[in-house]
C-alpha cells in the first residue's frame, strides 16, 4: 500500500452494489465485498463500478481491484438468469421484453462499468484469485494489467447459456490471445488456469494465494516509481497503437515527447 493512510470513500452507489473505494494519496483500491455470493455481479454492482471514476482524485495514478474472499467473481448473479430475480432489478427475461432501443441503451449502461478502466489515466490492475466467469472475466480483462493467484481459475460462459460476451471482454481477449484463441475459449467456455493465463499473456505474473497482495503492492510500487504524466502518457501512446497506421503512431510518439519535453523544461525553470 501507499504511505499515505487509506481513507474509504462514502457513496451510497458503492454500498449498494457491494463495493468499496479506498484511496491512500496516488493509489485507489475498488474492491468487490460481496463474498458470500463468491462477488457475483448484478447491475447494482454495475452501477457502483461505473461511479467509481468521477470519486477518483486527480492525484490517484494506480487503480487496483480486487475481491474479497475465495472468488474474484463468480459472473452474473445466477438469480437474474434463473427467473428469480435480484429485487429491484430486472432479470434477463425482464431485458427481453425491452424494445431493441431501450435494451440496446441498457446494456451500454452497463458496459460503463468495464470501459473506463483502460481510459482513465491511471494505469489500472487486477488481482484475481479463485473463479474470474463471465461477468468476472470481461471485468478483469477490462483492466490495464493483470495478476493471478496460482489458484485462479477464468471462464467465458455466455455462450455456453444462448448469449453473447457484452461487457467489454471480446476486444482485450482478441487483442490479447488471438481471434482463433479467443473464438476457443468463448465458444466452449472452458476453464483457462492461472498458468496458462500467463502463457497466453493475459496475467502478467502467477503468485501463490497468499502472496497475491503483495505482489500487488510490488507492481504498484513499480509502477508509482515513473513520473506520473510520464506514465499516463506511454500508456495511452501503447493503448492506441492497434489501431493507428506505422505512421500516426510516430506521429502520436512524437506528439507525446513535445508534452513530456515541455513539461520536464517547465520543472527545471
Amino acid at each position: 500500500m501507499s504511505d499515505s493512510v487509506p481513507s474509504a470513500v462514502t457513496d451510497d452507489r458503492l454500498s449498494a452494489g457491494d463495493v468499496e473505494l479506498h484511496v491512500a494519496g496516488p493509489r485507489a483500491d475498488v474492491v468487490l465485498v460481496r463474498p458470500q455470493a463468491r462477488n457475483a455481479q448484478t447491475p447494482a454492482t454495475w452501477r457502483a463500478l461505473a461511479a467509481v471514476p468521477e470519486l477518483l482524485g486527480d492525484d490517484v495514478r494506480v487503480v487496483v481491484l480486487s475481491a474479497r474472499g475465495t472468488s474474484f467473481s463468480a459472473g452474473l448473479d445466477r438469480r437474474m438468469i434463473d427467473g428469480s430475480g435480484v429485487p429491484g432489478e430486472p432479470a434477463l427475461t425482464d431485458m427481453a421484453r425491452m424494445s431493441a432501443a431501450d435494451l440496446t441503451a441498457t446494456i451500454g449502461q452497463f458496459q460503463r462499468a468495464f470501459t473506463w478502466w483502460r481510459e482513465v489515466e491511471a494505469v489500472t490492475v487486477a488481482a484475481v484469485q479463485g473463479h474470474a466467469v463471465g461477468a468476472g472475466f470481461q471485468l478483469a480483462l477490462a483492466t490495464d494489467l493483470l495478476l493471478c493467484a496460482d489458484d485462479a481459475q477464468l471462464a467465458m460462459r455466455e455462450t455456453s447459456l444462448g448469449l453473447v460476451p457484452d461487457l467489454g471482454g471480446t476486444a482485450p481477449l482478441v487483442a490479447t490471445v488471438g481471434y482463433s484463441r479467443a473464438l476457443e475459449i468463448c465458444a466452449t467456455g472452458r476453464w483457462v488456469h492461472a498458468e496458462e493465463a500467463a502463457r497466453l499473456g493475459l496475467a502478467q505474473a502467477v503468485v501463490p494465494l497468499d502472496a497475491l497482495a503483495a505482489a500487488t503492492d510490488d507492481l504498484v510500487a513499480a509502477l508509482l516509481a515513473a513520473p506520473g504524466g510520464a506514465l499516463s502518457a506511454t500508456k495511452h501512446l501503447l493503448a492506441g497503437a492497434g489501431e493507428r497506421t506505422r505512421a500516426e503512431q510516430l506521429e502520436a510518439e512524437r506528439t507525446a515527447q513535445v508534452g513530456r519535453l515541455a513539461e520536464l523544461a517547465r520543472l527545471l525553470a
